[in-house]
């Protein structure tokens, strides 16, 4: 077995092959085979050290040490914001419990993906590898990897949109777009400079969203009362397809599904002994409050941005904005129709709006705001990619090939509708990302509930009783919301062949979700859905190492 203290970890090698519900019965050939851990070096070549205490509970110096791997996962990236902006004016402050019940549902599922990667030493991608059979693994890859591209593409065109507000339109769209390239290879290298710099750079841009937004906030002063009753009163009365279908996307936008394989990953720079139990314990537990105190500022982020947009421009007619607009000798005014249609608004039109309404200084903090999103989700979507392609395929890329990749993808459909088309078509573009995120998520929210369920993987770290309910209700709750939008999305199509080409689509994406649902309900302890066989699980093997330290 290879010396595993070049990673700073200590002693797991696990018979993986044998411990997939389904793979392990008669019915799926079974075919073992041991993986051994190898040095993490997919970007961090360096491991946090954890400062010792004895006989402490909780300890700040410690926290800190675990601090950084919450902040990353829990980036807002303009699809995010875009999201939330057309809530606040779709629905006013109806669907702030949406966002609420999808941020703890996000803390459940990241604090799962950590207490992965801690007890195993493997992300969620290199467990998948080792469970699934060869051709769901590839279909889930591939779903993921459709994910991370869609995130790209969302980073790039609000990274465009808010080069050109802040140039006030010197910069065109296609302008905007080019630049995100230059932008991608440099921050490639901030990891070289230390992991720590590294996340400390995330929260500088966390911070700048934060007060970017909250500037936003203070401006237009929002109802407090109708803030707290939209977050603790669940209700939408009123509500027609378009809102349900925000509901939708606000899901997949808060939860964004590669950030689940992200997170296993990351918390893996931290030095962990895991053949200590309580390290182990302690791991999971600072991992957790990380996680809380991250996740807790992207939603206080959320919150800003959809009270803002519901507080100031709900149920607002196009004719009075582009009064609006032309009394504070706005150039923008043309964006709008004049005319009484409900005003629509994406994030450039949401600028607009906001430097019309409050001056100009609101438009250009927000676009800051953007900017500073688009560039967090940059790196975020980069190690998505890297840990999801590594794992799932086994396969090395360096940093360089793996953007050129995924960053020519997003950049490509991305630039001809910003050189062909106009800004409307670009952040058209985006809404479809957003609710294509909540359509991913049962690929990310499946596998993590399953393995984190079986006990030959997580030992006594296995999820409980409590969560295993919790978790099969949030599986079938997610499922059954994007069968509804399915459903609804097809409605809509209008023409015969698209009807056909959805239901194709349709049938298969479903069936898929079916798949990975049985097997993860085999493992939550159904072994009655296994086609009558009993599931037969084989133990993990661990190998505690005597040496501690970490060598270079």
């Amino acid at each position: 077995m290879p010396d595993e203290n070049t990673s700073g970890d200590h002693g797991v090698s696990v018979s993986l092959g044998a411990i997939n519900p389904a793979r392990s019965n008669s019915s799926i050939p079974q075919s073992p085979e041991v993986y051994t851990e190898e040095p993490f070096t997919t970007y961090f070549d360096e491991k946090i050290a954890v400062p010792e205490e004895k006989h402490s509970c909780f300890s700040f110096r410690k926290l800190w040490a675990f601090t950084g791997p919450g902040f990353l996962m829990s980036i807002v990236d303009p699809g995010n914001i875009e999201c939330d902006l057309q809530s606040g004016a779709l629905a006013g402050f109806k669907l702030l419990w949406v966002v609420l019940f999808s941020t703890i549902m996000g803390l459940l599922l990241q604090s799962l993906a950590a207490r992965l990667g801690v007890v195993t030493g493997l992300h969620l991608a290199e467990v998948c590898h080792h469970q699934y059979p060869r051709v769901p693994r590839i279909l889930l890859w591939l779903m993921v990897e459709l994910a991370i591209i869609g995130v790209d593409m969302q980073e790039v065109i609000g990274s465009a949109i808010a080069i050109n507000l802040l140039s006030v339109g010197r910069i065109p769209l296609w302008g905007g777009v080019l630049i995100t390239i230059a932008d991608t290879l440099i921050f490639l290298f901030l990891d070289k400079y230390g992991l720590r710099k590294l996340e400390a750079f995330f929260g500088f841009l966390i911070t700048i969203m934060a007060l970017t937004f909250g500037y936003e906030y203070v401006t237009v002063k929002p109802s407090q009362t109708q803030v707290l009753q939209g977050m603790f009163l669940p209700s939408c009365s009123g509500c027609r397809t378009p809102q349900i279908i925000q509901a939708v996307a606000i899901v997949g936008a808060v939860i964004t599904p590669h950030n689940i394989y992200l997170h296993s990953a990351l918390v893996k720079s931290r030095q962990v002994d895991r053949a200590n139990k309580q390290e182990v314990q302690e791991a999971n537990k600072y991992f957790f409050i990380d996680s809380c105190i991250a996740l807790f500022v992207s939603f206080i982020i959320n919150i800003f941005v959809i009270s803002v947009f519901a507080e100031a421009f709900f149920e607002k007619t196009n004719k009075q904005v582009v009064a609006v607009c032309k009394n504070s000798s706005s150039a923008h005014a043309h964006l709008f129709p004049d005319d009484n249609s409900t005003l629509t608004v994406d994030i450039y039109k949401g600028g607009v709006v906001l430097g019309c309404y409050f001056g100009p200084a609101a438009l250009y903090i927000w676009a800051v705001g953007i900017l500073a999103a688009g560039h967090s989700s940059t790196m975020t979507g980069t190690y998505s990619g890297q840990f999801v392609m590594e794992g799932f395929l086994n396969l090395k890329w360096s940093r360089f090939a793996r953007v050129s990749l995924t960053r020519s993808i997003a950049i490509i459909p991305a630039l001809l509708i910003a050189v062909f088309q106009d800004v409307e078509h670009l952040t058209g573009m985006n809404d479809f990302l957003n609710v294509l995120q909540s359509l991913q998520l049962p690929f990310a929210l499946i596998p993590i509930l399953t393995f984190t369920s079986l006990r030959p993987v997580m030992s006594e770290f296995a999820n409980g009783l409590g969560w295993r309910i919790i978790g099969g209700i949030v599986v079938l709750v997610i499922c059954f919301i994007n069968m509804y939008f399915v459903v609804v999305y097809v409605q809509g199509l209008g023409h015969v062949a698209l009807y056909v080409v959805a239901a194709v689509v349709s049938v298969a994406y479903l069936s898929f979700v079916f798949y990975l649902g049985w097997q993860c309900f085999i493992a939550l302890g159904m072994s009655f859905l296994d086609c009558g066989h009993t599931v037969s699980v084989s133990k993990v093997l661990l190998t505690k190492e005597t040496t501690s330290g970490c060598t270079k």
